[in-house]
């Protein structure tokens, strides 16, 4: 156990040292002795604060979840309360500062009380707010504190080592797909003729006159101010579509700010096609493409269905497989060594350099992990896979790869596109998320299935919001900032022009 002293007793030494140094120099005794009763002091508080927390650590001090279950399910933005017990069993009260909550970079935690007292043989409440800020599978660890002894010059930081999961999906599943259900159905009927018919779509069909009944949201009120009379858009949709929405998920589009990232705002309008298809009675089916295709799910109707999508999403495009990790092998074994010491006393021996006895720890201590069904990601060994499972089992953070794969990602891109125009039943649409292809013949390859078959509807990514929204930018971070932005938008045109010239059909996000 160790002991920290505060700014208080650091002053309070250096007034000592600096006392009885005078009193030296000057050869009074009554100055020496004075600066040495300071520095006794410090050393009977610290032998004092010592001897209380090691009390209260025996009697019992601990911290525990109050909540109902274990993992807790979010949208992406939202703010969840989460509450917490910390428990004393000692006869004596326990002072505590910097109360925080030791928890993966991707969430957003705030915690109310920060500093406080735990009475004797009693309980503090501590409410946890957590923002999901990226989609997938995310740890909180536990609560760290400095447990203050009497005197309150010295503190004694404690970990109290408590796994709790939070499921961070996309925002459509808050606004569409987790609300309740029932009532007059809105789905469009299951038979019928394939075809497009008017409905709540996408396309334009016609403008023609308002007509007493139509809603006014239809009303094109642009068109109708410049010929001087109601128009109404009418719009038309397909008719049992077959909708393939295909997610370019490279590594590099991680890059940027925390939840403002090209590949975590590309997800959300994954989820948003997802979900206005699925509210259409259209069957969804979703490939996950980066240098190798990550995962495929087959085109299905129904909300249980939209919902194992965004599920896809959110979990599929980790960063924990090796060929998606900027962490090595030993990189890996030292960070589950870190997680696992305050959760097993007898990793506490375990050098980090052997990586066979901290993976048969590390798989022994699965049992306690949020998410222990989640699958061993791809690993050259065995010992690795299971390493990089913990991991992922606990929630984890593991940092994107540094090398790009888009030229990778784009062959990949052109051959699955490939594979699911050909597919059986016959796709109708076939939605493309992600940059713009790195080879002229990977877009021209997709263009061709386009004209040849299935629709291709482009959804190009989105860079500007990922660069850094800080205020407190200096004029010269600022000026290269604006650099960024117009050759982002020159570089969104161009690829606009690009693909609409091959034919593929170009759609701006909602």
């Amino acid at each position: 156990m160790k002991l920290y002293p505060t700014r208080d007793a650091v002053h309070l030494g250096l007034c000592g040292a600096a006392v009885v140094g005078a009193g030296i120099v000057s050869a009074e005794p009554s100055i020496v002795g004075w600066g040495g009763a300071l520095l006794v002091g410090l050393a009977a508080a610290r032998a004092a604060t010592f001897a209380s927390v090691s009390r209260i650590r025996a009697a019992g001090f601990e911290m525990v979840w109050s909540e109902p279950e274990r993992v807790r399910r979010v949208a992406r933005g939202e703010t969840v309360t989460l509450r917490a017990e910390v428990r004393n069993r000692d006869t004596l009260a326990a002072r505590y500062v910097g109360l925080r909550v030791i928890a993966s970079s991707a969430l957003d935690v705030r915690v109310d009380p920060s500093a406080g007292e735990v009475p004797a043989g009693g309980k503090l409440e501590v409410s946890i707010d957590v923002r999901g800020d990226r989609v997938g599978r995310h740890g909180l660890f536990g609560l760290s504190l400095e447990v203050r002894g009497a005197p309150g010059l010295f503190e004694v930081p404690l970990t109290f080592a408590n796994p709790f999961g939070l499921e961070v999906l996309p925002r459509a599943w808050a606004t569409e797909l987790r609300g309740p259900r029932g009532g007059r159905t809105r789905v469009a009927a299951m038979g019928g003729r394939e075809g497009r018919a008017r409905g709540e779509g996408s396309d334009l069909r016609e403008l023609r006159d308002y007509v007493p009944g139509d809603p006014l949201k239809r009303v094109a009120w642009r068109a109708s101010a410049r010929r001087g009379k109601l128009l109404v858009r009418e719009v038309e949709r397909e008719e049992r579509d077959f909708v393939w929405i295909v997610l370019d998920a490279s590594v590099e589009l991680w890059a940027g700010e925390l939840g403002r990232a090209p590949l975590d705002l590309a997800i959300d309008d994954a989820a948003s096609l997802i979900s206005r298809h699925a509210r259409g009675g259209d069957a969804v089916g979703l490939s996950i493409v980066a240098a190798r295709e990550l995962s495929r799910v087959e085109p299905d109707r129904g909300a249980r269905h939209a919902s194992s999508l965004l599920e896809e999403l959110a979990f599929a495009t980790s960063t924990h497989d090796r060929d998606r990790s900027d962490l090595e092998e030993a990189e890996v074994g030292l960070r589950v060594l870190e997680h696992l010491r305050p959760l097993d006393q007898a990793a506490l021996s375990l050098s980090r350099r052997d990586l066979d006895r901290i993976s048969a720890r590390a798989a022994a201590s699965l049992g306690r992990a949020p998410f222990p069904e989640v699958a061993l990601p791809t690993g050259v060994t065995l010992r690795e896979r299971r390493l990089r499972q913990y991991l992922a089992a606990y929630g984890v953070t593991s940092p994107p790869r540094a090398e790009p794969e888009h030229a990778a990602t784009s062959r990949t891109l052109a051959r699955v596109v490939a594979e699911l125009a050909a597919t059986r039943p016959r796709a109708t649409v076939i939605y493309v998320l992600g940059p713009q292809p790195a080879t002229e013949e990977a877009a021209l390859s997709m263009a061709r299935r386009g004209r040849s078959g299935p629709v291709v509807r482009w959804v190009l990514s989105r860079f500007a919001p990922s660069l850094s929204t800080d205020a407190a930018l200096s004029p010269a971070a600022l000026a290269v900032r604006e650099a960024a932005l117009l050759r982002i938008d020159a570089g969104q045109r161009q690829a606009e022009r690009r693909l609409r010239a091959l034919g593929v059909k170009v759609q701006r996000p909602r």
